[in-house]
C-alpha cells in the first residue's frame, strides 16, 4: 500500500490557475485532440506527443494513421509535435503481463496497466525530464484540488497549522464515458501534475468543439477492442500465444455436457466460447461459473447463479489509495469490478494485511485478476486493487 490515511475535507472544484508547459498524449482520436485545443485556449504552452506502442506483426495496425492524425491536429493547432517510442515497455509491462495472467486462468485488464506503466509511467517520466510542468490525456475523469490542515510541531513545542494541498480523482460528468475505473493506480505524484481537460464535458460536447475548431479528428470513430490491437477479438489475439486445448464443459453436478477450446481463454460470467451437446427446452443460455486450469474444464450454470454459492467478499492485492486510505473503514463505500458496471455497496476491512472487500449482496462473475475500484457516494475514486 502506497500511502497513509488523510482527512477528507470539502473539495474545491476550481480549475488550476497556474499556466505552464503541458505535454498532451495525442492518440489520434477526438478526445485527446480537443484536450490539446482546450489547454492551448486556457494559456498553456502545449506540445502534442504521440506514444508509439507495440502491436503484433501478424495483425494490421492503425498506428500509422493515428500518428498522421496526431500530426494533423498539431498542425491545425499550431503546436509542436513529438513522438516517444515505448514499444519495448509496452510489450513487457502490458502485453506479456496480459498473456501471463490468462495462462494461469486469471482475467487481467490491460488498459489499467497501460495507464500505470505507459501513460502515467514511462511517458510521464519522459515528459517531466524534457521540461513539462504537466502531462494531459483525453481521459474522461476529473482531477480535484483539495486542501487540509497539517499540524507541525516546532522544536520549542509549539504547534503550527500549515495548509496543504492534495488532489483527488472524481468521475467524469459524462457517466457513460467515465474512465476512472482504469485510473485507480494513480498516486499524488502523477495526479498533482496531470490534467484531464475534457472531464467536465460529455462526448457530444467534445465532438461539437472539435467540429467548431475544424479538427481533423472531429468525425473519427472511437477505437474499439484491445488498447494495442484495435478491433480484433481478445480470444483471437490470445490464440496466437496460448495453444488451443480441447476440454470438457461440466454442469454444476459435474456431468460432461459439452466442450471448449481452452479454459484459459474463458472468463467467469461468459456465455460464449464453448459448445453444449444438447440444448435445453427452455433455450436459456449457460454461463461460466468456475474453471479448473489444471484439468482444463469449465463449469457452467443456467442462469449464472443457479445452484452456485455466490461470494460475499473478496481479497484485494496490489492495493493503491489515490489520496490516502479512508480514515474510517466503518462507512459504506461503493465499487465496480467491471468497466461501466453499476456501482455496488461494499464494506472495507482488513484481516492481518490483505484488504477485504465485503459485498452488501453476493455478486456473480467476480474473476480473479480483474480490477476492483472503490468510490464514495459523491463520485470520488478512492483507489482499488486486483481481485484474488
Amino acid at each position: 500500500m502506497r500511502s497513509q490515511g488523510i482527512s477528507r475535507p470539502a473539495t474545491n472544484y476550481r480549475q488550476p490557475v497556474a499556466r505552464g508547459g503541458v505535454f498532451v498524449g495525442l492518440s489520434g482520436g477526438v478526445d485527446s485532440s480537443v484536450s490539446a485545443a482546450l489547454l492551448k485556449k486556457q494559456g498553456y504552452d502545449v506540445t502534442g506527443v504521440f506514444i508509439k506502442i507495440w502491436s503484433p506483426d501478424w495483425l494490421w495496425c492503425a498506428s500509422k494513421e493515428d500518428r498522421l492524425d496526431a500530426m494533423r491536429v498539431c498542425a491545425k493547432l499550431d503546436i509542436p509535435f513529438r513522438e516517444i517510442d515505448l514499444t519495448k515497455e509496452y510489450k513487457k509491462e502490458v502485453v506479456d503481463y496480459m498473456i501471463r495472467e490468462y495462462k494461469v486462468g486469471r482475467t487481467p485488464n490491460p488498459d489499467v496497466f497501460c495507464n500505470r506503466y505507459i501513460k502515467f509511467g514511462a511517458f510521464f517520466d519522459w515528459a517531466r525530464k524534457h521540461g513539462a510542468d504537466y502531462i494531459a490525456t483525453g481521459h474522461y475523469a476529473r482531477r480535484v484540488e483539495c486542501s487540509k490542515q497539517q499540524v507541525v510541531r516546532t522544536k520549542n513545542g509549539r504547534e503550527n497549522i500549515i495548509p496543504a494541498t492534495y488532489y483527488s480523482l472524481h468521475t467524469a460528468n459524462d457517466k457513460n464515458k467515465d474512465q476512472t475505473y482504469f485510473l485507480w493506480t494513480l498516486t499524488q505524484r502523477e495526479l498533482s501534475q496531470t490534467l484531464f481537460p475534457i472531464g467536465h464535458l460529455t462526448k457530444p460536447e467534445v465532438r461539437k468543439i472539435a467540429k467548431k475548431l475544424g479538427l481533423p479528428t472531429a468525425e473519427k470513430k472511437d477505437s474499439q477492442g484491445l488498447c494495442f490491437v484495435g478491433p480484433v477479438d481478445v480470444k483471437e489475439f490470445l490464440r496466437q500465444y496460448i495453444a488451443p486445448k480441447r476440454g470438457n464443459v461440466l454442469n454444476i453436478k459435474g456431468e460432461i455436457i459439452g466442450w471448449h477450446d481452452g479454459a484459459e481463454l474463458l472468463t467467469l460470467g461468459e456465455r460464449r466460447g464453448f459448445s453444449i451437446n444438447q440444448k435445453t427446452p427452455d433455450g436459456l443460455p449457460y454461463y461460466v461459473v468456475a474453471k479448473d486450469i489444471k484439468k482444463n474444464t469449465i463449469t457452467v450454470s443456467q442462469p449464472p447463479n443457479l445452484g452456485v454459492q455466490l461470494p460475499s467478499e473478496r481479497i484485494l492485492s496490489k492495493v493503491n489509495w489515490i489520496a490516502g486510505a479512508p480514515p474510517n473503514f466503518n462507512k459504506t463505500y461503493f465499487a465496480r469490478f467491471r468497466y461501466r458496471q453499476p456501482l455496488v455497496k461494499i464494506g472495507i476491512g482488513y484481516k492481518k494485511s490483505p484488504l477485504i472487500i465485503q459485498f452488501s449482496k453476493p455478486q456473480t462473475a467476480i474473476a480473479p485478476g480483474q480490477s476492483l475500484v472503490i468510490y464514495t457516494k459523491t463520485g470520488e475514486c478512492l483507489g482499488g486493487g486486483i481481485i484474488e
